[in-house]
C-alpha cells in the first residue's frame, strides 16, 4: 500500500469511528443520561473547590504543577485508551471521547491540592501521594467499573493505575521542584 492509499484509508476509518462515537453519545452518555451528568459532576466541582482553596499566593506555582499532572495523565489516558487497556465508557461530549472529567479536573485538582497541603506544613509529599494514589487507583476505580464508567482489558489492573498515578504525582512534584530551583538561581543572579 501507498503512502496515499494509508492516509485515505485512516481518513475513512477515522471518520467512521468519529460517526460511532458520536452514535454511542447520543444513545449512551447523552444530557439525557445520568451518566453525563456524574461526568459533568466530576468535571466542576473539583474545579469550584479549587477556585476557593488554592493558594494565590503561589498560583503559578500550584498550576504548573497541577498542569503536569493534567498533561501526563491525558497522555497515559489516550494510551491506555487507544489500546483498550483502561477505557472510560461515558464521556461530556463526543468530540473528547476520554476521561476529560479525570485528567482534567479531578486528579490535577486533588494533586494540586496534596502539593499545597504538603509544602505548606512541611508533610511528606511522597508518603501522602501513596495514600491518595491508593484512594483514587484502588478505591475509585473498582467503583467506577462497578457502575460502568470504566473498563479494565489486557491484564491492566487498578494496581497498574496506582503505580501511574504515582509516578505522573512524582514527576509534577520533581518538574514544579526543578523549575522553582531554576527561578531561584535566576533571582539570585539579579
Amino acid at each position: 500500500m501507498g503512502y496515499n492509499e494509508y492516509w485515505e484509508q485512516i481518513y475513512s476509518i477515522s471518520e467512521e469511528l468519529n460517526s460511532l462515537i458520536t452514535a454511542y453519545w447520543d444513545d449512551y452518555s447523552n444530557l439525557s443520561s445520568w451518566q453525563f451528568w456524574v461526568v459533568l459532576f466530576i468535571m466542576i466541582i473539583p474545579l469550584v473547590i479549587l477556585y476557593f482553596t488554592v493558594d494565590r499566593q503561589r498560583i503559578f506555582e500550584l498550576f504548573f504543577f497541577g498542569f503536569i499532572v493534567h498533561m501526563l495523565w491525558s497522555y497515559c489516558d489516550t494510551i491506555l485508551s487507544l489500546y483498550k487497556y483502561f477505557v472510560h465508557t461515558y464521556f461530556l461530549t463526543p468530540l473528547l471521547p476520554y476521561a476529560q472529567n479525570m485528567t482534567t479536573s479531578l486528579l490535577p485538582v486533588s494533586f494540586i491540592l496534596l502539593y499545597q497541603y504538603c509544602t505548606k506544613h512541611k508533610k511528606n509529599f511522597y508518603l501522602y501521594t501513596l495514600f491518595l494514589s491508593a484512594f483514587f487507583a484502588l478505591l475509585g476505580t473498582p467503583i467506577e467499573e462497578y457502575f460502568g464508567f470504566v473498563k479494565f482489558d489486557k491484564g491492566l489492573l487498578p494496581l497498574h493505575i496506582f503505580f501511574i498515578d504515582v509516578a505522573i504525582a512524582y514527576i509534577a512534584y520533581w518538574g514544579t521542584k526543578f523549575v522553582l530551583s531554576l527561578n531561584q538561581r535566576s533571582e539570585k543572579n539579579k
